[in-house]
Order: C-alpha cells, then sequence, then structure tokens
C-alpha cells in the first residue's frame, strides 16, 4: 500500500514573516515541484507524487509514494526557504497515513482557516491541484486524496452552517474602516496588485461607494479590467510613492517578494496629508509594506493574522455547524482509507488473474492439438478439466507435504480459508 504524508505551516502554527519564506508564486510552482520530487532521489524514492498548496495563510505539501519520506520532505522545505530545519520543525505540522486525509478534507471545508467556512480556500486547493497535475507530480493517490477533498468540502457546504458563518477577509477590512472613517463614502482607497484577493476587496469596499477607487499592478492591461469594474482609475506601480498621499486606504495584496510600500514613502506622504489618518491593510505573504510602518502615529495597518480576531462570530452556532462537518470529515475519512487499502492488494490481484490466464490459454492450447488429431472430444474436455485443476492445486498440495508442522498447520488453515469456503 502506498504511503501518504504531509508537513505543513499555517496562521495558527507559524508567524507571517516566516510563513513569508515558503511563499511559492504560482509561476514557480512546476520548477519547485520538479526539485521537490528530483531531491528524493529515484533509487530511494521512486515515483513520489506531490503536491504544494501556498496560500498566505499556509503551505502545505503533500507526498504519496512507496516508503514514507516525513524527514526528508522538511529537510527540502527547510533548505528551500532558508531556515534551520529544527526551526521550521517548531512551527509545523508532520502529518502521516489517515492524518493527511483528515487535515486535507478539513481544510477544503473551511474548517483550518482564519475565517471559520471561507471558500475562497476550495479554488486555492484546486489551483494547486492543477498546477501539481500540469508539472506531472500528481499520480493516482493524490489525485483520489484532492478529489474526494472536494466532494466533502461539497457536502460539508451544502449540508451545514458553516458558510453561513463565515465573513470574509475583505468583509473584516471594510468593518474596520468603518470604524476608523465616519463616512466609506467620502474617502478615496487604492488597491495594490489585480489578484483574487484584490478583486474580493475592491468588491466589498465598492459596495459602499467611495468617493475614488485606483488600482496599482504590475501589468496595466490587468489593473485596466479591474478598474474597469468598478469605475476606477489604473496607475504604475512606480507612481505609487509620489501619489500615496491622495489616498485615505491603501489594501495591497501582490506576489512580490520585497515589500512595495517603505517607511519612508508612507512618512512622506503623512506629511503632505498633514497627519491626516492613513487606513492601510497587507494581505500579501511576504509582505507588501514594511513592517515598521505599523509604529507611526497615523497609520493604521492591519496584516492577514491582524484581521482574524475580526472574524470571530455566533459562537455556539459555529460550534454546532462544526460538528456536523466533522462527522462528514470522518465518514470521508474511512472512505478514503478502504480505498488506500483495497488499493494495496492490486498488484496481487493483476498476478492472479494473469498467472490464471496464463494456465488457461496452455490448456486450451493442449485441447486444440488433441481435437486437431482427432481425439475424442469428452476426452479431450476430461484432460483440460483435470489439467486446470491441477494447475490450480499444485501449490497448496506441495504446502501441505512439505515444511515443518507449524508451516502445514497455517497452509492447511488458509487452504481451508480458500478453498472450502462451503464446508465451513
Amino acid at each position: 500500500m502506498a504511503a501518504v504524508w504531509a508537513l505543513g505551516i499555517n496562521h495558527t502554527t507559524a508567524p507571517l514573516d516566516l510563513r513569508g519564506r515558503f511563499a511559492f508564486a504560482v509561476d514557480q510552482m512546476a520548477p519547485t515541484l520538479h526539485g521537490l520530487r528530483e531531491s528524493f532521489g529515484t533509487q530511494r524514492h521512486p515515483d513520489v507524487e506531490a503536491a504544494i498548496i501556498s496560500t498566505c495563510n499556509r503551505t502545505e505539501i503533500y507526498c504519496a509514494g512507496d516508503q514514507q519520506a516525513l524527514d526528508h520532505t522538511l529537510g527540502w522545505l527547510a533548505q528551500t526557504g532558508g531556515v534551520n530545519p529544527s526551526v521550521l520543525r517548531s512551527h509545523a505540522y508532520l502529518l502521516q497515513h489517515d492524518e493527511v486525509a483528515r487535515h486535507a478534507f478539513r481544510v477544503a471545508s473551511g474548517l483550518d482557516s482564519m475565517v471559520l467556512g471561507e471558500a475562497q480556500i476550495l479554488g486555492q486547493m484546486k489551483d494547486a491541484v492543477r498546477a501539481a497535475e500540469s508539472a506531472g507530480a500528481l499520480g493516482t493517490t493524490l489525485n483520489q486524496l484532492f478529489q474526494r477533498s472536494f466532494a466533502v468540502a461539497k457536502e460539508v457546504r451544502s449540508s451545514t452552517e458553516i458558510g453561513a458563518h463565515s465573513i470574509s477577509m475583505a468583509a473584516a477590512a471594510v468593518r474596520l474602516a468603518g470604524q476608523l472613517f465616519e463616512d466609506l463614502s467620502k474617502i478615496r482607497i487604492l488597491f495594490v496588485g489585480a489578484g483574487e484577493m484584490i478583486e474580493l476587496a475592491a468588491t466589498h469596499f465598492a459596495a459602499r461607494n467611495p468617493k475614488a477607487i485606483a488600482i496599482a499592478n504590475r501589468t496595466l492591461e490587468r489593473g485596466e479590467k479591474l478598474a474597469g469594474r468598478f469605475g476606477g482609475e489604473v496607475m504604475r506601480l512606480a507612481d505609487l510613492p509620489s501619489r500615496l498621499h491622495e489616498f485615505d486606504a491603501v489594501i495591497s495584496c501582490t506576489a512580490s517578494t520585497l515589500p512595495l510600500i517603505g517607511l519612508g514613502a508612507v512618512e512622506r506622504a503623512l506629511k503632505q496629508r498633514r497627519h491626516r489618518p492613513m487606513f492601510m491593510v497587507d494581505l500579501a505573504v511576504p509582505r507588501d509594506i514594511e513592517p515598521e510602518v505599523k509604529a507611526l502615529e497615523d497609520v493604521y495597518l492591519y496584516t492577514v493574522d491582524d484581521l482574524a480576531t475580526v472574524v470571530q462570530t455566533g459562537q455556539a452556532n459555529r460550534q454546532a455547524a462544526v460538528a456536523q462537518a466533522e462527522a462528514i470529515i470522518d465518514a470521508g475519512v474511512q472512505s478514503f482509507l478502504h480505498w488506500m487499502d483495497q488499493r494495496g492488494t492490486v498488484p496481487l490481484i493483476r498476478q492472479l488473474n494473469s498467472q490464471a490466464e496464463a494456465w488457461r490459454e496452455a490448456e486450451l492450447a493442449r485441447a486444440r492439438k488433441l481435437l486437431a488429431r482427432g481425439e475424442d472430444v469428452e476426452a479431450v474436455l476430461q484432460a483440460m478439466a483435470k489439467g486446470l485443476t491441477q494447475k490450480m492445486l499444485h501449490g497448496a498440495m506441495a504446502e501441505l507435504h512439505t515444511g515443518d508442522a507449524p508451516s502445514r498447520e497455517r497452509a492447511s488453515q488458509a487452504i481451508q480459508h480458500f478453498f472450502l469456503r462451503k464446508d465451513r
């Protein structure tokens, strides 16, 4: 039976800056997966399946192969992020066997998210599976694991109230902005980036009819498309420092590996604003906004981790929904383990079928030769039947006549179990 294992860090186990070291961009996923699989070495761990989920809240590696290699996977990830393995181990969760399925199902269902029941993680998991598939890193075992994860998540969402208690990061950001500004229709908002998270945030803020919306993005074409949806303007990232003072709120989420908005730029913007407050949300991992900005007196800067406290709602209702979801997940885990057990017998079943087919072909060939020579049909059929049964029973008879007494006893019990089922 194939072994499955996983390791990861998330918003509950690792600080934001450590998570930032293990953020894998989508366009880097194929070479990253290739590097991981190559690191196993064809001699020790041939054909290891792998998939990586990398979001602002988590980085998780899922693997399947003939032999479990958790320590090797942890060592590879630590080296990739330039972190000592012992440091990573202290912040990581290492999973094996049924724990992997349970965790994957909980993640897909939104039970492991910072925002309980949020649906975005399901889309991110599907993207990760597609990336692994196109990189040639996905095999039968992980494909089953993830397809079952998606099916369980669908059942959880349709059968429980999990989704009803979800407040998205974007909604939380709007709520915080509303606490700072009396009227959101009077503020100017800058969105940095044009990905899914920014689109979500822009949709929520646009519903409050702000005075102006601007999108700053690396590629103008994508920025223009998003700005067009909300009647906003588009600007180049290079113009960001000189225009920062124009905006009351800045929401940023890009795939940049370095901060785009530095302390100096924000200080200059505040000076030009005559210290009117600025609301800033950094949803990126690694950070888009230098953490030192948070210390400035007139800036209200929130990270993804800061938003966690805003999304706690309806504790009792949530607990009931979680209990229902966990029951669905339990059933899913048992079903996956049953599939894994069955898969372990597939090679043996193939061998048995192949052996039986060889015997059948040999006896048929012998029978055809006898018939061609004009032998009696009844005699040929009797000989073919006898030949087949002798071939089938030869191994069992040999076991009963060889070896010591305990071996013969074990053989006797097995033969009774497989050949004399009716008598039992």
